[in-house]
């Protein structure tokens, strides 16, 4: 590889999924006054990347192509821009990338997205936070109203697709709110699920799972849906009457539906998330994860030549926990 060259994988359009990612050898980009470039150690795939690719965010967020994709990065910074007071090269950190560029050897982040990482935290599992742990924090403590220091009321909340990439993260994230959790998931990970710490597990494939239903009869004050195409009458039926839905599926969809329910009667509500970049939230779960209080589920590593298949396994929905390519 030619000097001040690294490897990355990139797509030029809109649409194509796997077939489009192109393996190239771009420049290795400098930062600007207010960025750190990181060597990436680990990055992690979300939902949000090939939904991005294909164009979900269009409208408002145009892409500019080629794009290499990828929001979450764990590595060591080798520069830093002249602006930067807080970090320098050497120190190992993990940050949410706001325009792409996870999935090289090298990326670009912001000082305002980027906390340390104690030596006690791996660049595999500080990689596996960003976007699907503050997803899962937002959800319980944003739109929820969750206190996850366990000093708020208990209440009873469900957890949708719980063995996913949010998912996990909000079974962990509940109980130390000293919420009593119900979770929904595959019958192969309804083990995992109840290590994580559910009160309860569904097979969603079940009649009880489809339908949502507490095997003790509980009404849910909150339900942090992970997944799509359940129906608001399925979560209606399932809600206390001042229950809330926190939707963390973006989709144009949901967020027709979540604005319905506003201007409706009814006092059961239906809140769309749409996460945000926050350092302070970001560190405190590094932090957790420092003291053993959370734990990032792996469901495979990729290295950065065979990508596609960690796109290919994203897209299909059925990872347990998260998806991580190492350069």
């Amino acid at each position: 590889m030619a000097k001040n060259l690294m490897r990355a994988v990139q797509y030029k359009k809109y649409g194509g999924g796997v077939d489009d990612l192109k393996h190239v050898e771009v420049p290795i980009p400098s930062p600007k006054k207010d960025e750190v470039l990181i060597k990436v150690e680990a990055a992690s795939i979300n939902p949000i990347d090939w939904k991005i690719q294909n164009g979900i965010a269009r409208p408002f967020l145009p892409r500019k192509f080629p794009h290499i994709p990828g929001t979450d990065v764990a590595g060591e910074i080798v520069q830093v821009g002249s602006g930067v007071k807080n970090f320098r090269a050497g120190d190992k950190v993990v940050a949410l990338l706001g325009n792409g560029g996870a999935l090289a050897e090298y990326a670009l982040a912001k000082e305002v997205s980027t906390v340390p990482r104690p030596p006690e935290v791996s660049a595999l599992e500080a990689a596996a936070l960003p976007i699907a742990g503050l997803a899962a924090h937002q959800s319980l403590t944003l739109h929820a109203g969750l206190k996850l220091d366990g000093t708020g009321p208990q209440l009873n909340v469900l957890v949708t697709a719980a063995s996913g990439g949010v998912g996990t993260y909000v079974v962990q994230l509940a109980k130390l709110a000293n919420a009593h959790v119900t979770a929904t998931c595959g019958a192969r990970n309804m083990d995992l699920v109840r290590r994580l710490g559910a009160d309860e597990v569904l097979d969603y494939k079940t009649p009880e799972g489809k339908a949502l239903t507490s095997p003790s009869g509980r009404k849910y004050d909150i339900i942090i849906h992970c997944t799509t195409n359940i129906p608001w009458s399925t979560f209606a039926a399932n809600l206390t009457p001042k229950g809330k839905v926190v939707d963390t599926t973006p989709g144009l969809g949901n967020m027709m539906s979540a604005a319905m329910k506003k201007i409706t009667c009814s006092k059961k509500k239906l809140v769309v998330v749409l996460t945000d970049p926050k350092k302070e939230n970001l560190d405190y779960l590094v932090k957790l994860v420092k003291a053993g209080k959370l734990k990032p589920v792996i469901d495979s590593k990729h290295p950065l030549s065979k990508v596609g298949e960690a796109w290919g396994k994203s897209m299909d929905g059925h990872a347990t926990g998260k998806i991580i390519v190492e350069p």
